[in-house]
């Protein structure tokens, strides 16, 4: 029955390797042209302009990350039955982009309150919209990216991220270059509207998705404090990321904070490599829990494997690195550059457990690691800042380290402890052992699903001997049920 009755929602076998690979490759063809297009909008456009442009962009890029709600995790880690994974899907990308077009609104309503110099955005109504617009697109391609990726395609954000995106805003600003700072915004904006199109159309025709609004067998209400703990994690994961180049910029000066930025820029694309991996190991858990603690071993292999030679080729390299930024980026930022660099080998263990500790449904734990990260990394680098740049670059590995230590000392702990039981059937596992009961109990999906087969026959006068009823996929146990 294997294939065939798992549909167009069928996940292949395990690919860790390849998932990793496609994740990884989405990352660095994102950076890259997204290098190239900025590029080209200083050439076009003045510094001024490319101001306001970006306090737009950074508005629009966390007001989308703030609406996800965490169902972008739910979306891998809780699948919902076939029959109902279209309704899963359509809730999901309604609710996000209604919530990031209402933080829309709300942002530039304030905006005479924190930027003066935006207001004219929210007096002109097509200019206000195409905010809150490009702000639901920014929103729905994140999530959309989270269904891919839960569907062990990780490809097809190679080609919508990478490349469809990329290039869209790279063509878009020589074109726009009229409108002034809008241009850059509307280039950006122009990318996330073409990649949520291309990502519907991929989703219809690679996973027959169609809008559904039934809500039965979602499984969104049942998993909804597995959405807010992932919510508040990731706020918290968040937080240095907005802080400390704030600390950086009132310690240290504007000089400091662009020698930090590009530095860390670069240090980011080594932190790109264990999150690809933990996307990867997410998805194939989510997929088959029951090879857990096989994938933990495989995906820290994986991880050191590549994370160790990147280090070191970043470090060693780090000088020729940042002259391609002019020699003062690399007299004055070499060091913190180097410290980046090792602290990415603490990033990657805090990546590896903070991801293990969620597939475990440690939630608890997963938000007081990511509180452990916070306090550590924005109080030290506020107490080392007067030291210089090279200080920051320690308060960020050391935040990580204590962050992973932490997560990991957690996980082994409770997996000790109480080891993980049995995982409940999955929905496709009970329609492919008991085809019988999910016909009877689900007849227009089995219909829909296998039109080649005959419809159950009606049934008869009630048999006088008691019939057991079966779960059907709707009694599945959820999160509660298992721990």
């Amino acid at each position: 029955m294997g294939s065939r009755r798992g549909g167009r929602h069928a996940r292949p076998r395990d690919q860790v390797y390849r998932s990793s690979f496609f994740l990884l490759a989405s990352s660095v063809t994102t950076a890259g042209l997204g290098f190239l297009f900025w590029v080209v909008v200083a050439r076009f456009y003045s510094p001024e302009q490319v101001g306001v442009a970006t306090s737009l962009i950074s508005a629009t890029s966390l007001l989308s990350y703030l609406s996800l709600f965490g169902l972008n995790s739910t979306l891998v880690r809780f699948p919902a039955p076939d029959f109902a994974r279209n309704g899963q899907f359509t809730q999901s990308i309604v609710l996000v982009a209604g919530t990031a077009c209402a933080a829309g609104v709300i942002y530039l309503a304030g905006l005479p309150l924190y930027g003066q110099k935006l207001v004219h955005i929210r007096d002109h109504l097509w200019l206000a919209a195409a905010f809150v617009l490009f702000c639901a697109c920014a929103a729905v391609n994140q999530l959309t990216d989270s269904v891919f990726i839960g569907a062990r395609m990780p490809q097809y954000n190679v080609l919508v991220d990478g490349l469809l995106q990329g290039l869209t805003k790279l063509a878009l600003p020589v074109a726009l270059v009229g409108f002034g700072a809008v241009g850059i915004v509307g280039s950006t904006g122009g990318g996330y509207a073409v990649a949520v199109l291309a990502s519907l159309v991929l989703m219809r025709r690679r996973l027959g998705f169609r809008f559904d609004f039934r809500t039965r067998g979602t499984r969104l209400r049942e998993q909804l404090s597995f959405s807010v703990a992932s919510y508040v994690s990731s706020l918290l994961n968040l937080l240095p990321l907005m802080v400390v180049p704030l600390i950086v910029l009132q310690q240290l000066g504007e000089a400091a904070a662009g020698y930090y930025y590009v530095a860390f820029q670069i240090a980011s694309l080594l932190h790109a490599v264990s999150a690809a991996v933990g996307e990867a190991l997410f998805a194939e858990v989510s997929s088959d829990e029951s090879r857990f603690a096989e994938l933990l071993r495989r995906s820290a292999l994986i991880t050191a494997a590549v994370q160790v030679p990147a280090v070191a080729v970043v470090a060693v390299g780090s000088g020729l690195l940042l002259r391609i930024f002019g020699g003062e980026y690399a007299a004055r930022a070499q060091g913190l550059l180097v410290v980046l660099a090792l602290g990415a080998l603490a990033v990657a263990l805090n990546t590896w457990a903070s991801f293990s500790l969620k597939l475990a449904r440690k939630l608890k734990h997963l938000i007081l690691s990511n509180v452990v990260y916070a306090v550590v990394t924005i109080g030290l680098a506020a107490a080392w800042a007067p030291r210089g740049l090279v200080w920051l670059g320690w308060a960020w590995g050391v935040g990580n380290l204590a962050s992973g230590v932490y997560a990991a000392v957690a996980l082994f702990a409770a997996r000790a402890a109480a080891p993980l039981p049995p995982p409940a059937p999955r929905p496709q596992q009970y329609q492919e052992q008991h085809p019988l009961q999910y016909q009877e109990q689900h007849p227009l999906q089995y219909q829909e699903q296998y039109p080649e087969q005959p419809a159950a026959p009606p049934a008869g006068p009630p048999s006088q001997a008691p019939r057991t009823r079966l779960p059907g996929p709707e009694l599945i146990p959820t999160e509660g049920h298992h721990r």
